[in-house]
């Protein structure tokens, strides 16, 4: 059975060549550059960077998708719980997001970790209440349920990444908030026009439409990631478990690599074990004989990358390393960090 890992990059892993061959090192990565936070001026820098310091590294770009992100933030917004604040319509990356919305909208803002509520819309401004307490950044995601089938799948940006993926050769590309098969074949056309056919593509299931539809995009991909953060905030964090049972399921039935992401390992972030929560997590994804895991703020901004990495495929080395699975020791795991 092969496992892989897929290694988000940021500014200063990128940076840092010894933890990038240390991580190389340690068994199969994937390296996602996150589409959200480079464009198509950027991206090709950050890619020969790669090569150059990684042998043939293989290299996954994750599309931004039509998630709906704030931008133009001359400051960070504070959110005070019970107190209202102003955005505008040139603070987001889709202008048209406010038509869309109607009073008494709630909004996921961090991640799903702060919840707001629409309460005026005047043209060009609404105006929104905070139920959470904490700041409002630039690059975060504002979800509001039921609205994305009425917004473009491909956001210009998207399709300006694809075309430097197709011109880069890239290895791997991830598709965001599919919802249908017809999503995918939209992305697969702007990869066809630029004579490419060998970037694979990743189907992100991050929508109950991706759930409903799930038969359908496994005729247009081998590959499946399911985000469970944007999952959650489309379907609600308490169906979240039995939604990642069921596709890990389907999947697997299908004969398809289903890949798992979102804070596996959030804890080590900042700390050198993880929670003992998150350990069991990871254990128990593993043993459900998924193809691989996603690394993403671990990696990308996390003080302890290459920990957080080789505790991964220890896991999977110290379960199915033999013709028979063996039982996983994790105190003496959590010494070798």
């Amino acid at each position: 059975m092969s496992f892989k890992i897929v290694v988000t990059i940021g500014d200063t892993l990128i940076s840092n060549p010894e933890k990038l061959k240390k991580i190389d090192s340690y068994g199969d990565c994937i390296y996602r550059i996150n589409g959200a936070h480079v464009d198509s001026g950027t991206l090709p820098r950050i890619i020969e960077n790669l090569r150059a310091k990684l042998e043939a590294p293989k290299i996954m770009l994750d599309l931004p998708g039509n998630k709906i992100r704030t931008m133009s933030l001359s400051e960070p917004i504070p959110l005070i719980r019970g107190e209202m604040f102003e955005l505008h319509d040139y603070q987001v990356n889709y202008p048209d997001f406010f038509s869309h919305l109607k009073r008494d909208d709630l909004m996921l803002a961090n991640d799903s970790t702060s919840l707001l509520e629409v309460r005026e819309i005047n043209g060009a401004t609404i105006k929104v209440l905070s139920h959470s307490d904490g700041i409002l950044q630039n690059n975060k995601g504002l979800h509001v349920r039921g609205i994305h089938q009425d917004i473009p799948f491909l956001f210009p940006k998207d399709i300006e990444l694809i075309e430097v993926t197709s011109k880069e050769k890239l290895d791997y590309m991830a598709i965001s908030f599919v919802r249908q098969a017809e999503d995918i074949k939209e992305a697969k056309k702007v990869l066809a026009k630029n004579k490419n056919s060998g970037t694979q593509i990743f189907a992100k299931v991050e929508t109950a439409k991706a759930i409903e539809n799930l038969e359908h995009i496994f005729k247009e991909v081998d590959y499946i990631s399911l985000d469970r953060g944007d999952l959650s905030a489309d379907i609600g964090i308490l169906d979240l478990p039995v939604a990642q049972e069921h596709v890990i399921d389907l999947a697997k039935r299908a004969g398809k690599n289903i890949y798992l992401a979102t804070q596996f390992l959030k804890n080590m972030e900042n700390n050198p074990v993880p929670l003992i929560a998150e350990i069991i997590d990871l254990h128990r994804t593993i043993k459900r004989g998924v193809s691989g895991i996603q690394l993403s703020e671990e990696t990308a901004l996390g003080k302890y990358p290459c920990e957080c990495v080789k505790l991964g495929f220890d896991i999977f080395n110290q379960y199915f390393s033999g013709k028979e699975e063996r039982p996983l020791d994790l105190r003496d795991e959590l010494l070798k960090l």
